[in-house]
């Protein structure tokens, strides 16, 4: 070879050496990359802090989205996060789908994406297992999800329907969710944000709201005081504004602040009838207006005088069913006229007191008048006084014979008013007590208030019907005799006698002088009977001005719809507790009547002893004048006694029922 091309022997060792080190250089790093390849790393933890490395908005970072947009990552304020209810909480236990740190964030096979609800339930499970009670946390968690399961907001959305309309999170924020405790300035500062939280869906309403003197109290003065939307709207439960339940129940919602304006609606027809559960009649925001309630002074409000006619019309107008056109008179209705306000409601006021007045009177007199008679007759009865007896022989009569004393025709219209006027009471008194536990319940039993008040109405009608029909003959036959002595002993109509009897019973109770001998009709049976002319005037003319409210306003001011409501209500009370307290006393709680009931309305006739003890005066004048005899009757079959007593016992019944009724309605109240 020559010297030209020969190499050294130490540099050639060199190269030889260095090959054979890259070699194995090269040989184990492509067996470490190999090995890298066959089993990776594991994944760092998807602890909070990896989460919110991207996720705390200091970094805008973008992603591809799945229609191939871009989306900006969520951002979560670590402070807001630190302060919630979840801060303890790691991201992964509700993005239980997410199982790696990368971009695009592998989802678990099978698992459900985050969900609210699911994992709230889970917990209240285990939180039960482990004893924990009824009404913590959880518990009340649980049942707001159930709630809202039931709400508008869970419905389908119309423009995505495989999402509901509204989620938790779109309300609660999800990452900051925190209700500060109720008292709090935390929680005043929280419920001020509820407008612009409904309003990121609601942005009409807001609108409005942000204008009405509920939202400028709250957004303008920052007065935590002022109505929100849950306030009307309830949180969870939230339905649609058409639905009858919230109907219902924003008539409460409005009341639990305007408690007086409440109370006076409640004193009104529509206020009666809502209560117990008819939505077609006018409620709050049917005259208030909803969102944009302003002041009555404002020229905008729909109860503006102004206004005041228009907004009648929306409901009394001839588009609705049985209904009118409302006329002018209507503007002067007062919807929250009250009893104590003389200045601003003069008539209704003087109509109250006049009401007070004669139910007091009434009440203390006859009440007082009853007990004086049980306490004498009782009295009567330890003594053993015998009861008077009539030989019938001396008088030459035929023995079991009894007197003619109701005949056929007023046995008919006793029974027919007796059975009108107890459903006049069951279905005026579930309207007038309607805050009262059981007048809902009569009112569904019937059908609803509508219903309610068609078998008022009727029952109404059947009564003024008989009343006018007896008034009629008793009348024609009268004029038409010539006998008939107006002021006679046989007369109805109120005498001197009737005064001195009442004077002579009293002493006769307190034992200064003997029981008084009464004639045909004594002087507490003309009050029952002219008392109906008296209540048939009252309540009726009061009952046809409510019942035609577009004819009254016609012709008279809309406060006479207050005075007539007011009156209505207070003398159907004064004639139910008239008839089922002292009546039932007159006629069969006497120690003299016991055991009840007196049948003698129902058989028209009573034993000549009876007779003779009740109306001495008429017996003896009969007697004297040799006319008893052509009264004299047979004694009542059995059967026709037993039904009697059957029929007098169940109207006893009910008429002590609807007096327990009455009273529950009234101490409610």
């Amino acid at each position: 070879m020559p010297a030209s091309t020969s190499r050294p022997p130490r540099r050639s060792a060199f190269f030889v050496l260095a090959a054979s080190v890259f070699a194995a250089l090269a040989l184990g790093l492509g067996q470490a990359h190999a090995a890298t390849n066959a089993a990776p790393a594991a994944a760092p933890a998807l602890d909070n802090a990896t989460c919110l490395s991207c996720h705390d908005g200091h970094q805008k970072l973008s992603v591809p989205a799945k229609d191939g947009a871009t989306r900006t990552l969520a951002a979560v304020s670590t402070e807001r996060l630190g302060k919630s209810v979840h801060a303890k909480l790691q991201c992964v236990q509700c993005h239980t789908d997410i199982v790696d740190a990368k971009a695009k964030h592998e989802k678990a096979a099978g698992v459900a994406p985050p969900d609210c609800a699911t994992c709230h339930t889970a917990l209240w499970e285990r939180a039960k297992a482990a004893g924990a009670p009824a009404g913590s946390r959880l518990d009340i968690v649980v049942r707001n999800i159930a709630a809202y399961q039931q709400s508008f907001h869970a419905r389908p959305d119309a423009d995505d329907p495989t999402h509901p309309k509204a989620t938790c999170a779109d309300c609660h924020a999800s990452h900051d969710f925190a209700v500060p405790p109720a008292g709090t300035p935390a929680r005043d500062a929280w419920r001020m944000t509820i407008p612009a939280t409904c309003g990121r869906c609601h942005d009409d309403q807001l609108d409005d709201y942000t204008k009405s003197v509920h939202g400028k109290l709250v957004l303008g003065n920052h007065d935590p005081k002022g109505a929100v939307c849950i306030d009307c709207h309830t949180t969870h439960e939230i339905t649609g504004a058409s639905a009858d339940v919230f109907k219902l129940k924003v008539v409460l919602s409005c009341g639990g602040c305007h408690k007086e304006e409440l109370a006076s609606y409640r004193d009104t027809y529509h206020g009666q009838v809502n209560k117990l559960g008819y939505t077609y009649t006018a409620k709050c925001a049917d005259c208030h207006g909803s969102h944009g309630i302003v002041k009555v002074t404002d020229p905008a409000s729909k109860v503006h005088p102004n206004n005041r006619l228009k907004t009648c019309a929306a409901c009394h107008n001839t588009k609705k069913p049985g209904m009118v056109p409302a006329t002018a008179g209507f503007v002067s209705f007062g919807p929250h006229a009250n009893t104590h306000d003389f200045a601003k409601y003069p008539q209704v006021w003087i109509a109250s007191k006049f009401m007070i007045a004669l139910l007091i009177g009434v009440f203390a007199f006859f009440w007082a008048h009853s007990g004086l008679w049980y306490y004498r007759e009782w009295q009567d009865r330890k003594q053993a006084k015998t009861r008077p007896h009539v030989d019938t022989q001396a008088l030459g009569l035929a023995p079991e014979k009894f007197v003619r004393r109701f005949p056929w025709g007023w046995r008919v219209a006793h029974l027919i008013f007796a059975l009108v006027t107890m459903t006049l009471v069951l279905t005026g008194t579930s309207a007038l007590y309607a805050d009262s536990v059981w007048a809902p319940v009569v009112a569904h039993a019937v059908g609803g208030p509508h219903v309610l008040g068609l078998i008022h109405r009727t029952a109404a009608t059947l009564f003024i019907s008989i009343f006018m029909i007896h008034f009629v003959y008793v009348m024609w036959k009268l004029l038409r005799s010539k006998t008939f002595r107006w002021f006679g002993p046989d007369s109805l109509i109120p005498n001197w006698k009737d005064f001195t009897d009442c004077w002579a019973m009293f002493k006769w109770f307190v034992g200064k002088g003997p029981r008084p001998d009464f004639d045909r009709w004594a002087y507490f049976e003309k009050f029952d009977y002219w008392a109906v002319f008296w209540g048939v005037n009252i309540i009726g003319w009061s009952g046809l001005m409510l019942a035609f409210p577009h004819i009254t306003a016609t012709y008279l001011p809309g406060w006479v719809f207050n005075v007539a409501t007011l009156v209505h209500g207070e003398e159907a009370f004064l004639a139910a507790v008239f008839l089922f307290t002292v009546h039932f006393f007159n006629n069969h709680f006497r120690p003299d009547k016991l055991p009840p009931p007196d049948v003698v309305m129902f058989t028209g006739s009573l034993s000549l002893e009876d007779f003779k003890r009740d109306h001495p005066a008429q017996y003896q004048r009969l007697v004297a004048n040799g006319e008893l005899e052509k009264y004299l009757v047979d004694k009542p079959s059995a059967p026709m006694r037993i039904g009697s007593t059957v029929l007098g016992l169940v109207l006893i019944t009910v008429g002590f029922t609807l007096l327990t009724l009455v009273a529950v309605g009234f101490f409610s109240k």
